[in-house]
């Protein structure tokens, strides 16, 4: 199997190269770029998945509905529709942008592209991708955070704007 190749953005987003996966993985901090989907459901809960113990970055950890990378060849948006259909089985729903913004982590540097849905349908889970997924009240998510549970992705884009915001989203 062929390894992925990530655009390489500057801070505004525009490609100014690319890489393999495992040398944007590796602790060289090249910016490259990501999608996360924050799906509620009409009663306020947020959906989150388990990521798989197969992940090399952050594995068995409660992470954003959907999130992935952006390929060579497509938009933020682009992203956002396939990773929600490969992850969860879902499409055909409204998605609205909420910011981008970089995340650093020990291991690598994201430009994040951040989106929110409201969905009450059903999922399909990708177990290669995900091992589970269930909503979630803020009040639970709240009181774990900090607890080694989340991916620290999740936890930032969570800090820095759901949960102040979760009104205007709804």
């Amino acid at each position: 199997m062929q390894e992925e190749i990530f655009p390489i953005v500057n801070e505004e987003g525009i490609i100014i190269g690319n890489a393999p996966r495992s040398v944007c993985h590796n602790g060289s901090k090249l910016l490259h770029p990501v999608i996360h989907l924050h799906l509620f459901n009409s009663k306020g809960e947020l959906f989150l998945q388990k990521r798989s113990y197969t992940k090399d970055i952050q594995p068995g950890k409660w992470d954003t509905a959907v999130a992935g990378h952006i390929d060579l060849d497509e938009t933020p948006l682009e992203a956002v529709n396939r990773e929600a259909l490969e992850e969860l089985g879902i499409s055909g729903f409204n998605i609205h942008f909420i910011l981008k913004y970089i995340i650093e982590t020990d291991r690598e540097k994201e430009l994040s592209y951040c989106y929110h849905a409201i969905y009450n349908g059903t999922f399909i889970l990708n177990k290669e991708e995900l091992d589970d997924g269930r909503f979630w009240t803020i009040e639970e998510i709240h009181s774990n955070l900090d607890k080694n549970i989340f991916t620290l992705n999740f936890e930032s884009d969570f800090n820095k704007f759901l949960f102040n915001r979760i009104d205007v989203i709804m």
